[in-house]
């Protein structure tokens, strides 16, 4: 019976220790401070934007070289930063696609510390600078990667842009988590479920999704859950090969959505 108890004792210990660690789980922000003039592309700048009141976050813009090509306003995954995020869309400024890649809280040498709530007002903080600078929101293209495909989703339903590209979309981030730890209570106790799943339905924008059939880290199987739960129009190019946030590693998928956004 001692040992009952205190295989008990440990799995309760376990779960405490996981449900204090969980936004280090979900953030793992590298202390990293990235330079724009590391990247070697003219017009490429830093921009700043008050997230709220007292934290100012630094994020990084480049115009786009067509007025009539949108601005594609980036949200990183959440093991990445603003030097990932411009390497992941330099074949889109080149095709002379416009880029502004949000920095988080706690990201890129930002200040502050992320959860749901913190990540949201950053992201309405840049689409608010957008706004201000004169792209409307029929000249706005949100694409999210990983984690910056939850952030991309909730501000599409509050802000609609005129398109969503999201790369390796998990449903929610509880269905994730609890695929990956299927052995703790995971849904009662995550502080930030990122829920795409039950706002996906109200976007009427056009929709493509980008996922790899060997991703394993948000397995296929929750992008194709939230692709069946959008409304049309939508598109998604299941990759055969692909693991995870590295599709665009194929030029061909680079085409095809280069070709989606010119035509959105």
């Amino acid at each position: 019976m001692v040992w009952v108890w205190g295989a008990l004792g440990g799995y309760v210990f376990i779960v405490l220790v996981m449900f204090l660690a969980q936004r280090n789980l979900i953030y793992p922000a590298a202390a990293v401070n990235p330079r724009v003039e590391d990247h070697n592309l003219p017009g490429l700048e830093s921009v700043e934007t008050d997230s709220h009141p007292g934290l100012t976050l630094t994020h990084w813009f480049h115009a786009p070289s067509d007025p009539e090509l949108p601005l594609i306003v980036f949200f990183h995954g959440n093991a990445s930063d603003l030097n990932n995020a411009v390497a992941k869309m330099r074949p889109f400024i080149e095709a002379g696609f416009g880029l502004l890649a949000t920095g988080y809280r706690g990201y890129s040498g930002n200040p502050g510390r992320p959860s749901e709530a913190g990540l949201s007002a950053d992201a309405r903080s840049v689409i608010d600078w957008a706004h201000h600078q004169g792209y409307e929101a029929d000249r706005l293209v949100y694409f999210g990667e990983s984690l910056g495909t939850a952030v991309a989703v909730k501000m599409a339903s509050e802000r609609p842009p005129s398109a969503l590209v999201l790369e390796a979309p998990p449903s929610s981030i509880a269905d994730v988590a609890a695929a990956h730890y299927w052995y703790l209570p995971v849904r009662p106790l995550l502080r930030d479920p990122w829920d795409s799943q039950s706002r996906i339905h109200t976007i009427r924008c056009p929709l493509l999704i980008l996922h790899g059939e060997n991703d394993p880290v948000v397995p296929v199987r929750f992008g194709r859950k939230l692709f069946e739960a959008a409304i049309e129009p939508k598109e998604a190019i299941w990759h055969p090969t692909a693991l995870h946030t590295d599709i665009l590693d194929d030029p061909e998928v680079v085409r095809q959505v280069i070709e989606f956004l010119r035509t959105r």
